[in-house]
């Protein structure tokens, strides 16, 4: 039985990446992708990826949605690491930070003239760091109390890896904070200002855009206190949206049964 339209008047689709399109970190395994999107630019929609992804660079990303054959713009992706560089260049011009981090984000920072520094800084950045070490996040936490600010690139808990969930930035994040009884500005996914940026790029209001994602407390809560419908893709970390979500499918490119 074909589903209802319901998706018929949005305008602009956001998609979370890791759990909807691929998934995995150094093995991916494709998930799906291509029909939705060209079913999508059929109707003359728009769309931006928004993903948490810290690790990678633009560049990286659009390589493997290509590699995926699932035909998404580069300048329709929107990762944690872009657009934590991009608000720091808005909010501070070109700035001196510390890095718990991985290449991908000292990337994005680098195209913005900020500086990474080994001793004092005006902010420590904090995105996902698989070879995090406590010494590390000592350092960055005397940093913090010695003056600079904790700008993290997303809080999600976990992220989906090839085996399974695993550890995302949200805890190195809450550990710094604890330590140092300073919140961070969050950046990406729950926090609404991604979905913010994306509504602005596009032009549209909240209403007429929905986010489709597999985790309940980034993506479908993200856009919740974004004021954004959204749909739970099953193929992820979650398989209850626990009645946050506008409709529930077991694949991205079941999309096209709603529009």
């Amino acid at each position: 039985m074909k589903r209802r339209p319901i998706l018929r008047k949005k305008d602009l689709f956001l998609f979370d990446l890791d759990g909807v399109f691929y998934k995995g970190k150094e093995n991916r395994e494709k998930i799906g992708g291509a029909r939705a999107i060209e079913a999508l630019r059929e109707s003359g929609k728009k769309l931006f990826v928004l993903t948490n992804n810290s690790t990678d660079s633009i560049e990286t990303v659009h390589a493997r949605l290509a590699e995926f054959d699932i035909p998404v713009r580069k300048e329709e992706i929107l990762t944690s690491a872009l657009l934590t560089a991009e608000y720091l260049s808005k909010k501070h011009g070109k700035v001196s930070y510390f890095l718990i981090g991985e290449k991908g984000l000292e990337s994005e920072m680098r195209k913005y003239g900020h500086s990474r520094t080994a001793g004092e800084a005006q902010f420590v950045v904090v995105g996902l760091d698989r070879k995090l070490t406590y010494d590390k996040l000592d350092k960055a936490a005397r940093l913090v109390r010695n003056g600079a600010s904790i700008v993290a690139t997303h809080t999600a808990r976990l992220y989906m890896y090839n085996n399974g969930p695993a550890i995302a930035t949200g805890p190195i994040v809450r550990a710094l904070e604890y330590a140092t009884q300073k919140k961070a500005t969050v950046i990406g996914k729950p926090s609404p200002l991604m979905f913010r940026i994306a509504l602005e790029r596009a032009g549209c209001k909240e209403r007429q855009a929905v986010m489709i994602g597999d985790q309940v407390d980034t993506d479908l809560e993200g856009a919740s206190r974004a004021g954004i419908d959204s749909i739970l893709v099953t193929t992820g970390l979650d398989q209850d949206a626990r009645g946050s979500a506008i409709a529930t499918i077991s694949n991205v490119d079941d999309l096209v049964d709603l529009l």
